[in-house]
């Protein structure tokens, strides 16, 4: 089946990624392929792309296998991090990459599938798995919580205020099996910055995705891992969809950014510290109003851009 997927950003990701024809490339949340797509056609459909999901269905979906004859183009079933780990260590081979892609957030695909339960929208079983092959679905990990652990989710992952209370009107209607039966539980939120109002879903349920899939545990660690992979000159961008993550990732690229570590009052440096990456989108690079307006998914992504320098990792 072809994905319905609209990737975010796709045109700042390909003009500050820059690849050049025959660059080696590397997308860590293959989705619909629309990002992978533009960075081949802009490196000439020639060169390098190791493509990347958590979700087995992504690769049929994205429908490059044979879309670039004269690229050298190839499928990983895992997670990103597992896969920047791999590569640090020399398990997967091939030279460094010119352009490496992490997109954070699940694709339509994903959301708009009922049976995945990643959607309140629509009625389905309470799943939230962004791999459906392994791991326990959200309504087998809401079964195993107290309240302690659910609240500190709804508060830490969801930013929500009344986390204890909405953690223990949760686990009194345990079980919870559907995505219908979970929304009905969330209370009426006020109207947000500007009046805008969120459904009282919104949160709970990126809260408890994020808890499910691990999505934030190695975040960072996957930042350094992908600098790692870099060649010199070469460029890693990473697309968030909430502060949670967008926080991660813009203090991981201002911390390889960052020169001498060492205490100011020292006479001379002692880190032998030098910056590994350079910033290239400081404040990050939203979506304009038009993309805005045609994929409302792309309100609250944020795009974060660095380019590695030539000095090492110490």
């Amino acid at each position: 089946m072809a994905s319905r997927h609209l990737p975010v950003l796709v045109e700042a990701v390909v003009r500050w990624l820059a690849p050049q024809p025959g660059a080696a490339l590397f997308d860590g949340t293959l989705g619909g392929g629309g990002h992978s797509r533009a960075l081949l056609i802009a490196a000439g459909g020639r060169g390098r792309l190791l493509a990347v999901d958590r979700d087995p269905a992504a690769w049929e979906r994205s429908g490059l296998e044979d879309a670039f004859p004269e690229a050298e183009v190839r499928f990983l079933h895992t997670r990103f991090e597992t896969a920047l780990a791999e590569l640090v260590a020399g398990r997967l081979g091939g030279r460094p990459f010119d352009a490496l892609l992490l997109d954070l957030g699940p694709s339509s695909d994903q959301l708009d599938d009922p049976r995945r339960g990643l959607s309140f929208q629509v009625d389905g079983p309470l799943d939230m798995r962004l791999d459906p092959t392994t791991g326990e679905p959200a309504s087998a990990w809401l079964d195993r919580q107290d309240e302690a652990s659910l609240s500190r989710v709804l508060r830490e992952f969801g930013e929500i205020p009344e986390a204890r209370r909405l953690a223990r009107r949760i686990l009194a209607a345990r079980p919870i099996v559907t995505t219908t039966a979970l929304a009905r539980l969330c209370p009426a939120r006020r109207p947000g910055r500007g009046g805008r109002r969120h459904h009282p879903a919104t949160l709970v349920f990126q809260a408890i995705r994020i808890a499910v899939n691990g999505e934030l545990e190695r975040l960072a660690a996957a930042v350094d891992d992908g600098v790692r992979c870099l060649a010199v000159g070469g460029r890693i961008a990473v697309i968030a969809f909430h502060s949670l993550e967008d926080r991660i990732v813009k203090q991981a690229l201002h911390r390889l950014a960052a020169p001498c570590l060492c205490p100011r009052d020292l006479p001379a440096c002692a880190c032998g510290r030098r910056p590994v990456v350079t910033l290239l989108t400081r404040r990050g690079v939203v979506a304009t109003e038009v993309e805005r307006d045609a994929n409302p998914r792309a309100r609250s992504a944020r795009l974060r851009v660095a380019e590695r320098t030539a000095n090492p990792f110490v």
